[in-house]
């Protein structure tokens, strides 16, 4: 079920794409402008005693999704928002966030990582979030399902911020009913696994934890150009394919996405490669059989309560006998109930990265795989 949810809302986030203000993003402000060495949708500028923050449209080039106003909290800020010195269309958020509902487990994750947890007083979809902190804390709300949340609950907890992963054209009339900051999270948006990673120093922002927000993307940034800069001095790895089938359509990264981005920087063949799409490609299990079956390494997510072996994919899909890897034993999976890929992948990207290589070049790296298992039935 979990796994369910996770793949409508994701694949409905990729093929959908979520709207918002269609002002266009300022050219020119004083202050100081925070530079980004891979986050194309922020546009950051610090001013004193508040943070001006734009996230541009990526469904709408040269438009803006959002604007705001970090201001912090106190009488200074207080005096500032009277004055309201950022002009108008500009939500005013105050920080740092104390009692924010977050709709995503990868951004609980990443305020644990911060030492921000404490200002998560709910979240949606609990029963399938794998945080143990989140999910045996009764103290944190249940506010319901993301794609329909709770807003009664929202009100009741007295929530100073809603961060919610947006889709394209999509509209919050309850939400914004409630007078409570709406935080559209665009990060997924981002064409490079790093650029998203990044967006963990708009988030420091808002948690108070800047600092700390800072030093942490420094050292994923580190990590991730090494292990890139390892795989680049390898022959070209063995050819990988990711997802299964679902339904009568199967869903492949589009070369341009962040997993093919991944696979391009594990040096990793891909069958996929040079299509030019940033979201996932909706193909039919022909079109895939008939690019990929010389695939080496198939690797895919998986529900936990799915028999994991290779005779239950079989009857899932008689067709997937026809590939290479799957002839000669190359499967592997990865179950998202037992592991943190969801609430990894998204901020330590240079875990995914270090699995593609792995399955890629074998022996390349020392350890083991994060996130994928080998199926051996």
């Amino acid at each position: 079920m979990r796994y369910l949810l996770l793949f409508i809302a994701s694949m409905s986030l990729l093929l959908n794409g979520c709207g918002g203000t269609s002002a266009p993003t300022p050219t020119s402000e004083k202050g100081d402008t925070l530079r980004y060495a891979h986050a194309s949708l922020l546009l950051t500028i610090e001013h004193p005693g508040y943070t001006r923050v734009d996230i541009r449209d990526p469904w709408h080039p040269g438009q803006t999704l959002a604007r705001y106003a970090l201001v912090t909290k106190g009488a200074k800020g207080d005096s500032l928002v009277k004055q309201s010195p950022w002009g108008e269309g500009v939500s005013v958020v105050r920080v740092p966030l104390r009692q924010a509902v977050v709709f995503t487990s990868a951004h609980c994750a990443l305020f644990q990582e911060l030492g921000a947890e404490n200002c998560v007083a709910g979240v949606c979809d609990k029963p399938f979030n794998n945080l143990a902190w989140i999910k045996g804390n009764e103290k944190i709300v249940d506010c319901g399902s993301s794609l329909s949340p709770d807003v009664e609950r929202i009100v009741d907890i007295k929530a100073d911020a809603l961060l919610v992963s947006p889709f394209q054209d999509a509209h919050y009339e309850r939400l914004n009913q409630t007078g409570i900051p709406l935080l559209l999270l665009a990060d997924y948006m981002e064409t490079s696994p790093l650029g998203r990673a990044e967006w963990m120093r708009f988030y420091g922002r808002l948690t108070g934890k800047t600092r700390e927000a800072d030093s942490l993307f420094h050292r994923v940034d580190s990590i991730y150009q090494g292990l890139r800069a390892q795989a680049r001095r390898l022959p070209k790895g063995r050819s990988l394919l990711t997802e299964r089938k679902t339904g009568s359509v199967w869903y492949c990264p589009g070369g341009q996405s962040t997993i093919g981005q991944l696979l391009a920087d594990a040096h990793a063949g891909y069958p996929f490669a040079h299509d030019t799409h940033a979201g996932s490609l909706p193909l039919s299990p022909e079109q895939v059989l008939e690019q990929a079956d010389s695939i080496d390494v198939w690797a895919f997510k998986v529900n936990d309560n799915d028999p994991l072996s290779r005779r239950w994919l079989l009857e899932e899909y008689a067709g997937y006998a026809s590939l290479k890897a799957f002839q000669q034993g190359e499967v592997y999976a990865c179950p998202v109930n037992s592991t943190l890929f969801f609430e990894e992948q998204a901020f330590h990207p240079e875990h995914l990265l270090r699995d593609f290589i792995l399955l890629s070049h074998p022996g390349a790296l020392p350890g083991k795989l994060r996130y994928f298992r080998r199926l051996h039935e």
